[in-house]
C-alpha cells in the first residue's frame, strides 16, 4: 500500500476508534439506564426502535450531504448531534421524561448516527484510492473493526463500573468524548479523493432529490446489492434487538442485578467480534469468494442466536452469544468490502447510507415486535424466534452467489494461487492474473 494512503487508513483507524469508544460507553448499560429511569421493557424497545426509525428517515438526506458538502462535514455533524443528544437522555432521566420523550431523542440520536455512517467508509475509500491503492479492502475493514472492538472493551468495561456508581455518568463520559474527537477530526480530517461541491440554497431541495435517487437507484437496481441489502436488513432486524436485550435477560439468568457484568460481558462480546475480524485474512486465504464466508457465518449467527434462547444458564447462554458476535464479526468488514466494490464514488455516501436506511428500516419492526414477544413469553422466545427469522437471509446470500459477480471474488495474491472453498462444499475458486474465475462444474 502507498505510503499516503497507509497513512490515511490510520488515521481512519483513530477516528473510527474514537468515535467507537465514545459511542460504546453507554452500550453495556442502556438498557438499564432506561429502565431506571421509570420506562418498562417494552417501551424500552419502543425508544430503541425510535433510533432506528430516525436512521431510516434520515440516512438518505445525510448522505447526500456527504456526497455535496463533503465526508468532512457530515462527520462533524455527527459528533454535535450525538453528543447533544446523549446530554438530553440524561436531561430527561432527571425530569421524568416518558417514553414519548425519549423516543423522540432517540430518533434525533439516529441522525447523529446516519451522518457518520456513509461518510467515514466514503471518506477512506475514496482517500486510499485517491492515494493509489488499488487492492481489496476486507482486511483494511476488519482492522478496523478490530480497532473499534478494541475501544468498545475499553468503553463498555469502563461504563460498567461508572454505572455501577451512577447510571448517568457514562453517558456524560460519552459527550465529553465525542466533542473531544470533534475538535481531533476539524484539525485533522480532510478529504481526498472527493471534491466537496457548493451548491447554492435555490438548487439544494432539486439537487439533493437528484442525487438522492440515482443512489437508490443504484443500490436498488443492481440485483446484487438488493439482495445483499436485504439479506443483511433482516438480520440487523433480529441483532438490534439482540445487542440490547442480553443486558437484562442475563441479570435475570444470574438472578442478581449487577451492573457491572454487564460491562464486562459487552467486553467480552467485543473481543468475540475482534476475534472474527481477525479470522477474516485468514478466511481470504482459504476461500476465493466473498459469499462463501457470508453464508457461512449467516447459518452461524442464526444457529447461535437460538441457542441463546434454548440456554437455561447464565453460561451457556453467553456461549451462544459469543458464538454469534464472532460469526458477525467476520461478516461485517466482508460485507463492507464487498457493497463499496460495486459502488462509484460520486454515489459512494449515499448508497452505502440507502443500505443502513434499509437495515434501520427491518430494525424497527425487529426490536418493536420482538420487544412485545419479550414482554409476554419472555427473553428466551425472542432469541428462538429472532434467530429462526435471522436464518431466513441464508437463501438470499446464496441467490447473490448465483449472481457471480465479479466482486464476489477476492483477486490478487491476497486470496492465494488457488483459493478453494470446497471444505464446506461450494464450488472452487482460482485466481488467475488477477482475477478471479469459477471452476467449471
Amino acid at each position: 500500500m502507498p505510503v499516503e494512503a497507509a497513512n490515511l487508513v490510520r488515521r481512519y483507524y483513530v477516528y473510527s476508534g474514537t468515535y467507537t469508544l465514545g459511542a460504546s460507553v453507554i452500550w453495556g448499560i442502556n438498557t438499564l439506564f432506561l429502565l431506571d429511569a421509570g420506562l418498562s421493557i417494552g417501551q424500552v424497545f419502543i425508544a430503541n426502535s425510535a433510533f432506528s426509525l430516525g436512521t431510516f428517515l434520515f440516512e438518505i438526506p445525510t448522505g447526500v450531504v456527504a456526497d455535496t458538502a463533503g465526508r468532512r462535514v457530515s462527520f462533524l455533524f455527527s459528533l454535535v448531534v450525538l453528543a447533544t443528544t446523549t446530554v438530553m437522555y440524561v436531561g430527561l432521566a432527571q425530569i421524568g421524561g416518558g417514553v414519548i420523550a425519549f423516543s423522540v431523542v432517540s430518533a434525533l440520536m439516529g441522525l447523529g448516527f446516519t451522518f457518520y455512517s456513509g461518510a467515514m467508509e466514503a471518506w477512506l475509500v475514496d482517500g486510499v484510492r485517491f492515494h493509489g491503492y488499488e487492492g481489496n479492502l476486507d482486511h483494511v475493514f476488519s482492522r478496523a473493526q478490530m480497532v473499534g472492538g478494541g475501544a468498545m472493551i475499553i468503553g463498555t468495561i469502563g461504563g460498567g463500573f461508572l454505572g455501577q456508581l451512577d447510571l448517568a455518568i457514562p453517558f456524560v463520559v460519552r459527550a465529553v468524548l465525542l466533542l473531544s474527537l470533534f475538535g481531533m477530526a476539524y484539525r485533522g480530517m480532510h478529504d481526498r479523493g472527493f471534491e466537496p461541491r457548493r451548491i447554492p440554497a435555490a438548487q439544494i431541495p432539486s439537487e439533493a432529490a437528484r442525487i438522492g435517487s440515482a443512489g437508490i437507484r443504484l443500490g436498488w437496481k443492481n440485483p446484487t446489492l438488493r439482495l445483499l441489502i436485504v439479506g443483511a436488513g433482516i438480520q440487523n432486524g433480529f441483532f438490534m434487538w439482540a445487542w440490547y436485550a442480553w443486558q437484562p435477560y442475563f441479570l435475570e439468568l444470574l438472578g442478581r442485578n449487577l451492573v457491572w457484568v454487564s460491562g464486562l460481558v459487552a467486553a467480552l462480546l467485543s473481543l468475540a467480534m475482534m476475534a472474527g475480524n481477525a479470522l477474516v485474512e485468514v478466511a481470504m486465504r482459504v476461500c476465493g469468494r466473498r459469499t462463501t464466508l457470508l453464508l457461512a457465518t449467516g447459518i452461524g449467527f442464526g444457529g447461535a442466536a437460538i441457542g441463546v434462547g434454548a440456554a437455561t444458564t447464565f453460561p451457556l447462554a453467553l456461549v451462544f452469544l459469543v458464538l454469534a458476535c464472532v460469526a458477525i464479526g467476520i461478516q461485517m468488514p466482508v460485507r463492507q468490502a464487498f457493497v463499496h466494490e460495486m459502488v462509484p464514488s460520486e454515489h459512494r455516501a449515499t448508497v452505502i447510507s440507502f443500505d443502513s436506511m434499509i437495515g434501520g428500516g427491518m430494525s424497527i419492526g425487529g426490536q418493536t415486535g420482538l420487544g412485545a414477544l419479550a414482554e409476554r413469553n419472555g427473553y428466551s422466545a425472542g432469541y428462538a424466534v429472532g434467530g429462526a427469522v435471522a436464518l431466513l437471509a441464508i437463501p438470499i446470500m446464496w441467490m447473490v452467489r448465483r449472481q457471480d459477480n465479479p466482486s464476489d471474488f477476492y483477486f490478487g495474491r491476497q486470496a492465494g494461487a488457488e483459493a478453494t472453498c470446497t471444505p464446506i462444499g461450494l464450488p472452487e475458486v482460482a485466481t488467475v492474473a488477477g482475477a478471479a474465475t469459477t471452476e467449471a462444474g
